[in-house]
């Protein structure tokens, strides 16, 4: 049974920066994309970034700049770098697994997710 757990959120003042990361298991994940979203309180989730397996990477733009996604295949995590943060940036981040071989933002678009963690509260104070 695959799981993916999320660490690494806290609070931060704006202009600070956080670390997230998301571990993968029970299964094979160097062929899946992976990546993060995050849903704010009465908001819609939303997609903030993504690796695929061959490490093309996609942001989405309110993020660009100020976010960094890697990922350890040998460790099965993908972490996001976030600096520069902001009140906006404040969400439950959630890390995902799409499908294997998909490259693109499309992986990344409703009902492409294969499996999701329970995500980890970042909030960002002004």
């Amino acid at each position: 049974q695959v799981h993916l757990v999320e660490s690494g959120g806290g609070l931060v003042p704006a202009g600070g920066s956080l670390r997230l990361s998301c571990a993968a298991s029970g299964g094979t994940f160097s062929r899946s994309g992976m990546g993060w979203f995050r849903q704010a309180p009465g908001q819609e989730r939303e997609f903030v970034a993504g690796i695929s397996w061959s490490a093309g990477t996609y942001y989405a733009d309110a993020v660009k700049g100020r976010f960094t996604i890697y990922r350890d295949n040998a460790k099965n995590t993908v972490t996001l770098e976030m600096n520069s943060l902001k009140p906006a940036d404040t969400a439950v981040y959630c890390g995902a697994v799409v499908r294997a071989y998909c490259v693109g933002y499309g992986c990344y678009g409703p009902g492409r997710v294969d499996y999701w963690g329970q995500g980890t509260q970042v909030t960002v104070s002004s």
